[in-house]
Order: C-alpha cells, then structure tokens, then sequence
C-alpha cells in the first residue's frame, strides 16, 4: 500500500512513515506544503493520505480536497489544528499532536473503515 505524508515537519513525517511500515504500508511520497502535494498525488495516487493543516505554503486540508476531487481517498489529519479541521470537514479522524502509535494505528483502521 502506498501513503502520501503531507507534514512540513521531516521528524514528524519520518515518525508517521515509520508507524505506517508497521501497519503494512510499504511505499511512501512525502510533501511538504499544498502543492508540491498534489503534484505528488497526481504522479502516484495514494491509498492513504496523512495531512496536517497549517503547512509552510499552502493548507493540508486544501490539498487533500484538490487531490480527492476526482478519486476518494482514505485521509488521516495529523495536526494541532484539529478545530480547524473539525469545521472544514466535521466526519474527518484527525489525531491530535503529540501523538503515538497506538493512536494512528486506531486512526488507520477507523479511515480505512469510512473510506
């Protein structure tokens, strides 16, 4: 399975790819703000997509919904701005940084459920 990591932050987005190896995920693309994203998405589509929302140039919720336009998706919010996601997009799972393990491995399930 493939993920896109779209996370600003290269600790956090090495942490993400790392907890997604062990829940079978076995290739990765990886950006850093809205568009660098979606050309990413567009080369190889995803099976899930990690997003946070407050990126360097650009929003994580703007891509994804730029990316998901023609093929639905899994998504997965990975951010401190869990409000901001909340009110764009109310049926989203957002995990909530700090984060661990056992929680995105509870998220996965849940996107992969409602996807």
């Amino acid at each position: 399975m493939h993920a896109l990591i779209i996370e600003d932050e290269f600790l956090t987005a090495q942490l993400i790819r790392d907890y997604l190896a062990e829940l079978a995920f076995t290739s990765f693309a990886f950006a850093m703000d809205e568009e660098e994203a979606v050309a990413v998405a567009r080369e190889c589509c995803p099976d899930l997509i990690t997003s946070d929302v407050l990126l360097s140039r650009g929003c994580g919720i703007d891509a994804v919904q730029r990316i998901c336009e023609l093929k639905p998706i899994a998504v997965l919010y990975i951010t401190g701005s869990a409000m901001m996601v909340r009110e764009r997009c109310p049926s989203a799972v957002i995990i909530q940084k700090p984060f661990g393990r056992a929680a995105l491995r509870e998220a996965v399930r849940l996107t992969r459920q409602t996807a």
